[in-house]
């Protein structure tokens, strides 16, 4: 007779995980690092606990940035993210939008240099599906912003210099061209 222990994996949904993924995506249009906030999770935690029940994508309109992805089955969080940063094919940095007719708002919400800290949870639902919630600090997504020092890698345009003032974080956005020796 034999006895098999299952232990259920939590691979790819580490407080680790999710900052590795989401700083990938920084790092190749050379934005500053996220870093994992216990304040921000047990908020996305607290939200996910409350779509147990029916696991529905609705936002939570809370304080934080929000990216919300679910499935009928299981989802790992990397998975999720990358769901998100897969979404950079339909930003148009020229014009800081989305092609038309598609979505590309959690991709920019991933990469936005002034959300700076993040907290993600998973949860199973009820009807055995996944739904995950990141939350972004301070949130992402400002009409009339770009996602900040997004460099356009292919382009010969990269924004300038951050400045605090009177306890706001502004984007001072300075185009300037690159040297041709680039």
């Amino acid at each position: 007779m034999s006895v098999a222990l299952i232990i259920p994996s939590h691979a790819q949904d580490s407080p680790q995980d999710y900052v590795n993924v989401h700083n990938t995506a920084r790092a190749a249009v050379g934005v500053d690092p996220v870093t994992w906030d216990n304040t921000v999770a047990a908020y996305a935690r607290n939200y996910a606990n409350q779509r147990i029940g029916d696991c529905r994508l609705v936002h939570s309109g809370g304080p934080y940035g929000e990216n919300l992805a679910g499935s009928s089955g299981d989802l790992s969080g990397t998975t999720a993210v990358e769901l998100w940063v897969d979404e950079k094919a339909f930003y148009d940095y020229n014009s800081s939008s989305c092609a038309a007719g598609m979505v590309c708002g959690h991709y920019t919400q991933v990469v936005w240099s002034y959300s700076v800290r993040i907290g993600c949870a998973k949860v199973k639902c009820n009807n055995g599906g996944a739904f995950i919630s990141c939350n972004y600090d301070p949130p992402g997504n400002i009409i009339g912003q770009r996602p900040g020092n997004y460099l356009q890698r292919s382009g010969k345009y990269e924004y300038g210099e951050t400045i605090l003032a009177v306890g706001f974080l502004f984007r001072y956005q300075m185009l300037r061209e690159l040297s041709t020796s680039i």
